[in-house]
């Protein structure tokens, strides 16, 4: 069992995690009542939030899916004095389920994003465990449905790539391929930008993409580059096992990928602008891509 397949069987499991880790007597405060404890005795090193991928998942939207998705959960900070909307539901289902929850200045959240809009509200999880291009093709084996994958060539901005990651999970595409290196991994900032998709989307993370391309074909999938003048998307058979390469914001799909490729495909432009931005693109063509199966 792969350590993905691992993390997937606890996703029905998340009450029973805080409890049998015997953490639930940390997260009211005995005197008060209060759901909250205050950092005065649960302080926070901000040592702990430095480097890139350093577990952070900011926001309310991508807190709740993140306590939904069976991942270990650290401790949640909520800005001091918050009492109001889905804070109040994101701490209770945090203390049913056994997780420190924090109270601290809004300046701390304020450094800890680096800037993201927090909302309030900051977990520190367990980093998400990438999965091997062997798990994304089981999902799909066990969905009964052919594979559908996204490959991120090079992309470098967390927002496009966080955006990218809600695109291929919002089309039930079966995972998502990225590159060790020259490339953004996944940040707290990615996971904020895919609105808590990450938490439901297999990430697989390879040394070589035009490598991995060979790979999937040998598997029988279909890869396709999306690229300018290349055969508009509308008009391409993606109703078997198919893969589709989006390449980074600069240069697109590098030469290498693309001459591996079983084919390039485009998005028609009608107007004064050459190209999509890259997430926008994912959109248009994975959304074509998961309309045909859905066909088959």
């Amino acid at each position: 069992m792969s350590q993905y397949e691992k993390n997937n069987n606890g996703y029905n499991k998340k009450f029973n995690r805080g409890k049998s880790r015997g953490v639930a007597k940390h997260a009211i405060d005995s005197n008060s009542k209060k759901l909250y404890s205050d950092d005065r005795y649960a302080p926070f090193n901000t040592a702990d939030a430095e480097g890139e991928d350093n577990g952070l998942v900011v926001g309310r939207n991508a807190v709740r899916e993140l306590l939904r998705s069976g991942r270990t959960v650290d401790k949640i900070l909520v800005r001091r004095g918050d009492r109001e909307g889905s804070i109040v539901v994101i701490v209770a289902e945090a203390v049913e389920m056994g997780i420190p929850v924090v109270e601290v200045d809004k300046s701390k959240l304020d450094e800890m994003s680096g800037g993201a809009v927090h909302q309030g509200v900051i977990a520190m999880a367990a980093q998400k465990e990438y999965c091997e291009i062997e798990d994304i093709l089981k999902i799909a084996e066990e969905r009964g449905e052919p594979p559908l994958i996204a490959i991120a060539d090079g992309i470098t901005d967390p927002h496009n790539l966080g955006a990218l990651i809600r695109c291929a999970e919002g089309v039930g595409a079966h995972g998502l391929i990225i590159p060790r290196r020259r490339a953004v991994g996944l940040t707290y900032q990615v996971a904020k930008a895919s609105a808590g998709a990450i938490e439901h989307l297999a990430i697989a993370k390879v040394s070589n993409i035009a490598a991995t391309v060979t790979k999937l074909q040998e598997a029988g999938v279909w890869v396709y580059a999306a690229e300018a003048g290349g055969a508009p998307y509308y008009k391409t058979n993606f109703k078997g096992a198919c893969a589709l390469v989006f390449g980074s914001e600069g240069d697109g799909v590098s030469r290498i990928v693309k001459e591996k490729c079983d084919g390039i495909v485009s998005i028609p432009m009608y107007g004064k602008v050459n190209s999509f931005n890259v997430s926008t693109a994912a959109a248009v063509i994975l959304a074509e891509a998961s309309k045909q199966h859905k066909e088959v």
